[in-house]
Parts: structure tokens; sequence; C-alpha cells
């Protein structure tokens, strides 16, 4: 067999893996869970207790996302399904690296400003259509509340 063919099954096979991984959602990671912050008081601006967790739901627009300016929004609810009004939020979003398509990894991050009633809204920007890693994490201060990852197509 000539290294053309080898090269070009290679290349067919490596296709055929970016269109499944391509098609394939990944959003059903469970959240981390929370830290102890004792009984709680206000359950809009307390952690959960330990061995509880946060809900945290996203959003984008447009939906599927497209290359270039998005607007995403998360949701962040308690376990008892009040909302987290207080905390900030943030999304790292990710590519790996392809260096058989001659592509570096890609990154971008954005934080999202509370809107209402635990929605947090802010606008970022994928580089290119594809697959993207999203981790969303939700903080106080210093202190990480959960986190939940995603994964993006976009168009």
């Amino acid at each position: 067999m000539s290294r053309t063919c080898v090269r070009a099954g290679v290349a067919s096979l490596l296709g055929l893996c970016l269109i499944v991984v391509g098609c394939t959602r990944r959003d059903d990671t469970p959240p981390t869970r929370g830290t102890n912050q004792g009984p709680q008081s206000n359950p809009a601006s307390d952690a959960p207790a330990a061995g509880q967790e946060l809900s945290i739901a996203f959003r984008s627009e447009p939906d599927p996302p497209e290359a270039g300016d998005n607007t995403f929004e998360v949701t962040v609810k308690q376990p008892d399904g009040s909302p987290v009004t207080d905390a900030t939020v943030t999304t790292v979003f990710s590519m790996p690296a392809m260096p058989s398509m001659n592509m570096p990894a890609m990154r971008g991050t954005a934080t999202l400003a509370h809107k209402a009633s635990g929605r947090y809204r802010g606008s970022g920007q994928l580089s290119m259509g594809g697959t993207w890693n999203m981790i969303v994490t939700v903080s106080r201060g210093s202190e990480e509340l959960g986190s939940k990852k995603f994964s993006l197509v976009a168009k």
C-alpha cells in the first residue's frame, strides 16, 4: 500500500472523528459541590451546605452559537431553587490544538453580569466554528461556589 493511500486513510479517519465529536454534546457533567457555610440564613447569598450542589444552566444567543460574537446566559440557583444573585460568573471556552490541521489551541473568557433572578449575561467571542469546551465558574470573592462543564458546537 502506498504512502498516499495510508495518508488518505488517516485523513479520512481523522475527519470522521471530528464529525462524531462535533455532533456530540457533553453538558451532563455534574456541577462541583459547594463549600459548607454553616446554617443558611439567606438562601440567595449563602453557599450551599456541604453535600448540596448549585444548579448551573447555560444558553447562548444565537442558539446554537456562531463564530464571532455571542451572548452567553447562565442561570445559577441554590439546591432549594432560590436564585444566587451576588456571585461572580465567569466562562472560559477553549478549543484544543489540532496539529494535523496546523491549528493552535484557542481560548477565551467572558465575565457575566447579574441581570435578574440569578441570571447572568455577557458577550464572548468564539473565533471559529467547531466544538468548544466551556467551563462556567461561580464564585464569591476568592471562594469557588461551583462550576460546570459544557460542550458547544459553534456554526
